[in-house]
């Protein structure tokens, strides 16, 4: 029971991997509050949720564009008065946005899938920030993705957008270093969800061959387990993890359970950060002034 007694708040958790995000959260002992854009399909992840929780276990759900200040205000100040409290935070909301090269896609849908991604994890951060500072203690998790650590042509809303994310977390971290918030990005691995279901159904014209085939595979193999990113979460949210923080940690490929008998060598490191590669990293002797 790593979360017993916590508040946690999770967007875009009306099915997929955030709705299994919730699941583990309840199972780990908190209290859970979930949003998407659409009420029905949240009330309906909401009684799913419901059915699952353990006696005593609270859920709230709201409907709420996260890219919408005030629409995250408020949620955070409703979740905040439901749950009696709010001690973690996880940015799941996001969407691929529109699929093709960049001078084909509609110019709307690539700016609003921006702000979905972007913003959308931006604005809980600041509206959740005062009440952990005032508490000296909190736990931040924003959703990365293969965007944000490789080129993805013809999903470039994505690319850009997860890219942004992973260095406003590292960047948020050293805001609040000191003040006992952690700030960390995750990334969930393949996983087979709907915006995998999209970019199949998009084909190989719009989101490229290799793109689509690797997409194609992954359906047929099943793709990442929920429950790994699921429970890096739930290990992120928890006292276990206190102290890590600024770092973009994979589900599948890193050994996070591990990471508190390394606190003091990441703390001093550039560790599961994004950085710039230079001629040195790969043996070469030029480059250097």
């Amino acid at each position: 029971m790593k979360l017993a007694g916590r508040k946690i708040l999770v967007t875009g958790a009306s099915q997929g991997f955030g709705l299994a995000v919730a699941e583990r959260c309840l199972a780990e002992g908190a209290d859970v509050a979930v949003c998407a854009r659409s009420k029905a399909t949240i009330e309906q992840a909401a009684a799913t949720l419901r059915a699952k929780a353990a006696p005593g276990r609270r859920v709230f759900a709201a409907a709420c564009d996260v890219s919408d200040a005030k629409a995250v205000d408020a949620l955070v100040a409703e979740t905040t008065r439901e749950l009696g409290g709010l001690d973690g935070l996880v940015n799941n909301a996001g969407v691929y946005g529109p699929k093709g090269a960049i001078e084909d896609v509609d110019w709307a849908e690539w700016a609003k899938a921006m702000e979905i991604n972007l913003y959308g994890t931006i604005l809980p951060c600041r509206s959740v920030l005062p009440a952990f500072r005032a508490r000296g203690w909190g736990k931040i998790v924003n959703l990365s993705g293969g965007g944000a650590t490789a080129p993805l042509p013809r999903l470039s809303a994505y690319a850009a957008s997860k890219a942004a994310v992973v260095r406003f977390t590292e960047t948020l971290a050293e805001e609040v270093r000191g003040t006992r918030i952690d700030v960390n990005a995750v990334a969930p691995g393949a996983l087979n969800t709907r915006l995998l279901d999209e970019v199949l159904a998009a084909g190989p014209e719009k989101v490229g061959k290799a793109f689509y085939d690797r997409s194609l595979k992954q359906k047929a193999d099943g793709g990442a387990p929920l429950e790994k990113g699921a429970a890096l979460i739930a290990f992120l949210l928890s006292s276990e993890s206190d102290g890590i923080t600024g770092k973009l940690l994979s589900a599948v490929w890193d050994p996070w359970a591990e990471l508190p008998a390394r606190l003091a060598e990441l703390e001093k490191s550039d560790i599961y950060t994004l950085r710039r590669i230079v001629p040195k990293d790969r043996g070469k002797d030029w480059g250097d002034s």
